[in-house]
């Protein structure tokens, strides 16, 4: 009997980083409970989680006996046990376009910061800021749209040909600027509203637990 998924992201569906562990266990079909934790409250520091999670931080997957937080490891851990054909694979399987796409997740998770305190995600999933972005802020704005142009290709398709998580972590980080209404290239608002179709990207939003 295989070991059961839980998967904890933070309560109010705000998390980026919760929403790519969500969708890449969408995409892999792989069944799992979802468990809300109150940020706001501190659950995450309570003894049980932290225990458990080693860092306090969501989100958390617990695989049987077995818990890892940091959602790029997670999303290889997950690559790694449950791999293609059998599983549908959510990073690329070419090395070089794959080191790619590592490449992309990494530098959006540790890059940007003005941009993600002047942009979080609550403009995306609950309203728009009406603050103007700082010098900062506009500079981040810049540098991801320069990335944009680099990476995306006109019709707004996937950045290598097929899907894989790297495209939802760019949409989100994109669609910062897009929701709020801040001004884009056609290309990028394509490409967003094209990810923000997908299926899985859509359970998130309907916050749907099945």
């Amino acid at each position: 009997m295989t070991d059961p998924l839980a998967l904890h992201i933070d309560s109010n569906f705000f998390s980026p980083y919760a929403m790519f562990v969500y969708v890449s266990l969408r995409e892999k079909a792989l069944p799992h409970t979802l468990h809300r934790v109150d940020l706001a409250a501190g659950a995450q520091r309570q003894p049980g989680y932290f225990a458990r999670s080693l860092t306090g931080r969501v989100p958390m997957l617990e695989h049987g006996d077995f818990a890892l937080t940091e959602s790029t490891t997670i999303i290889e851990y997950l690559e790694d046990t449950f791999p293609a054909p059998h599983h549908a694979p959510v990073l690329p399987t070419e090395r070089r376009q794959r080191a790619r796409a590592r490449q992309m997740l990494g530098w959006l998770n540790s890059d940007l910061a003005a941009l993600r305190s002047e942009r979080p995600t609550t403009v995306i999933f609950q309203a728009p800021s009406t603050a103007a972005l700082t010098e900062a802020g506009r500079a981040d704005a810049d540098k991801l749209l320069q990335v944009a142009a680099a990476s995306l290709k006109p019709d707004g398709a996937p950045l290598f040909g097929t899907w894989c998580i790297a495209d939802t972590a760019l949409a989100v980080m994109l669609n910062r600027l897009v929701a709020n209404g801040d001004p884009t290239p056609a290309p990028v608002r394509a490409y967003v509203a094209r990810e923000w179709q997908r299926p899985a990207v859509q359970a998130w939003l309907a916050k749907d637990y099945g």
